[in-house]
């Protein structure tokens, strides 16, 4: 499974999900890219999930147009022990994710 955090969740999540291929739009190279780019490039790039906790995106794009999974962090901010919080639920949920589909992810 292959993962990309978005520039909104912080790359200190890396190791708390080494049980999967995770890259940082950082690492990638795709700093300031809009959502929409950051979509395709995600697909191109044969990623399964994108990570996010902007909650506006699934109501931006069509994700019946991008063969990939949103999963949207529903947390208080961006700060890793916020995140942290929804982690287990994020893990739980991974493999019932389908293609095409945003998953809002609660605590």
């Amino acid at each position: 499974m292959k993962i990309l955090l978005d520039e909104c969740v912080t790359k200190k999540l890396k190791p708390y999900l080494s049980e999967f291929e995770v890259y940082s739009v950082v690492e990638m190279g795709w700093s300031g890219v809009k959502n929409g780019e950051l979509l395709k490039l995600c697909i191109e790039n044969n990623f399964d999930i994108l990570l996010t906790i902007d909650k506006n995106l699934v109501f931006q794009h069509n994700l019946d147009n991008y063969s990939i999974t949103v999963a949207v962090l529903n947390s208080k901010n961006s700060k890793i022990k916020e995140i942290l919080l929804v982690l287990p639920n994020l893990k739980k949920q991974i493999p019932n994710f389908k293609k095409h589909k945003a998953y809002i992810v609660n605590p």
